[in-house]
């Protein structure tokens, strides 16, 4: 017997209904409350966000891994890793480098085709600004709104003081 997501009662048949935008699995009664998706049954249990592999798979070194294989798989390198990451401090160099052109707010955003309120937000750190406005920025400000992804691995691995106890001098391991 399997739940239904939407009133919680036990059912034994349930039914697929688009409801609000998603897939749930409901009872009879609750399949008024949307569509009723009709599913195609396959004999992979694999979905679009299923991280569980299938077949075998190409890194982006060229090398073969098979999900059948006994041994580890290595891993290409990271898409995160080498991503730009947005300043802690872009307010800052957002308002000193208009300022230093003796821009108001709302002259920089008519330069930029962009609304006055968008630079107050950026301004005051309300949001971040999106990949388009970010690379506007730079180019009309000439300046720098990113710190580069290693720069955080950098300062991880030097955050331990000397003298300091860690977690490793406390923990005796079972070997």
């Amino acid at each position: 017997m399997v739940q239904c997501e939407m009133c919680g009662t036990e059912t034994a048949a349930p039914k697929t209904a688009k409801i609000e935008g998603a897939e749930l699995q409901v009872c009879a009664d609750c399949v008024d409350f949307g569509t009723e998706v009709s599913t195609a049954e396959s004999s992979s249990t694999s979905t679009k966000y299923s991280t569980a592999n299938t077949g075998s798979t190409t890194t982006t070194s060229g090398t073969s891994n098979s999900a059948s294989g006994g041994g580890g798989r290595s891993r290409g390198p990271d898409l995160f890793d080498e991503m730009d990451v947005i300043a802690d401090d872009y307010p800052d160099r957002i308002r000193e480098a208009r300022e230093s052109r003796g821009q108001s707010q709302e002259e920089l955003a008519q330069q930029l085709n962009e609304k006055a309120s968008l630079i107050r937000k950026l301004e005051r750190g309300d949001m971040q600004p999106s990949d388009a406005i970010q690379t506007k920025l730079e180019r009309h400000l000439d300046i720098t709104l990113s710190e580069g992804g290693d720069n955080e691995e950098t300062e991880w691995e030097g955050s331990v003081s000397p003298g300091s106890t860690t977690l490793g001098d406390l923990v005796r391991r079972k070997d």
